[in-house]
């Protein structure tokens, strides 16, 4: 008897697990596995997959997309995802790799080159670090001695040229025009993959869109007071905002954060400080003090920080917003002496 009762339990055991099975195996719904480079287009992605799922971010904490180096679990992730989704390879060189790497299943997703989403090139000039040889200015964005391009005015009816090639700025997220771009691709991709959430996915996006023209306004009305007063970057990451609100960005002293500026270039730009007049200079959350006070050193800037990548910020679905934000914030603080 006590035989047929254990051999009776382990038969409902074995029937609840093969139900368990036939529930959750091949034939059934499952949750879309997605990973996401960076913190900015990772809150777009958790924003637009609300509830249906959460997102991985694979470049965590304060590190930098621009040096950033693959440890396993972030191999892990990548290598199990369904969608990956990224900003570009120009933005994110560890991921140069992945489209050779991934399964076939998975895709990869380039946001920068979503439709819409609009490019400018990199710039150079007395005031701007210099870039790599090769790298062009589009045709017809003339630029003057400072570096400084005619079109840059918020409201030009001037048009950035949609480049798809390596030749661009890749800190596109920082325009909010480009961001509703990108939620829209990110809400499509998601549908692809998806099929029965898609009534999810458009509803998501198209709030996620509705917010980002409130908070470009938000931030327009923050920065009209500031618009044309001269400022100097450590890392020349605002363009894409400057543009849209119509700053001064004069100059930069280095082409990235990870690239320790020469005392000569240090120099030249403390000049050009003078020169012309700039009212701040920006470093970025870990740039040494002691750079920031050398290139302040016997002029009247102030030196105030930025954080175009969210390096200080908790990921999550309101961090571009909270990014956005606090961009306009530190900017219009510095600019007005307030």
């Amino acid at each position: 008897m006590f035989l047929r009762k254990q051999f009776t339990g382990l038969n409902r055991l074995w029937l609840l697990a093969l139900g368990g099975l036939l529930v959750t195996g091949p034939a059934a719904a499952r949750d879309i596995k997605v990973a996401v480079t960076s913190k900015p287009i990772h809150s777009l992605v958790a924003a637009v997959m609300g509830d249906t799922g959460t997102p991985v971010l694979i470049v965590e904490g304060s590190a930098s997309p621009h040096t950033f180096s693959l440890r396993p679990s972030s191999a892990q992730a990548l290598y199990t995802a369904d969608i990956v989704f990224r900003v570009s390879e120009a933005l994110e060189p560890f991921t140069r790799k992945l489209a050779q790497s991934l399964p076939e299943k998975a895709r990869l997703v380039d946001l920068a080159a979503a439709p819409d989403v609009k490019h400018w090139p990199p710039r150079s000039g007395a005031t701007f670090a210099p870039h790599a040889e090769g790298t062009n200015v589009a045709d017809g964005d003339s630029q003057h001695e400072d570096g400084q391009h005619e079109d840059r005015q918020h409201g030009d009816a001037t048009e950035p040229a949609n480049h798809h090639g390596a030749n661009f700025d890749p800190h596109v997220w920082l325009d909010p025009v480009n961001a509703k771009a990108m939620v829209r691709e990110i809400g499509k991709v998601l549908a692809a993959a998806d099929p029965e959430h898609v009534a999810q996915y458009a509803a998501q996006a198209a709030s996620v869109v509705a917010k980002l023209d409130a908070l470009d306004r938000e931030l327009e009305s923050v920065l009209r007071p500031v618009q044309g007063r001269p400022f100097v970057v450590f890392h020349d990451a605002m363009q894409y905002f400057e543009r849209r609100y119509g700053l001064n960005g004069a100059g930069s002293v280095t082409v990235s954060p990870e690239v320790q500026p020469s005392a000569k270039r240090l120099s030249e730009v403390r000049r050009r400080i003078q020169d012309l007049g700039a009212v701040c200079i920006f470093g970025e959350p870990f740039f040494q003090p002691r750079l920031l006070a050398a290139v302040t050193e016997g002029t009247a800037a102030r030196a105030a920080s930025l954080d175009p990548e969210g390096a200080t910020l908790d990921p999550g679905a309101d961090l571009y917003f909270t990014l956005m934000r606090h961009l306009a914030g530190s900017l219009a603080t510095c600019l007005s002496g307030s």
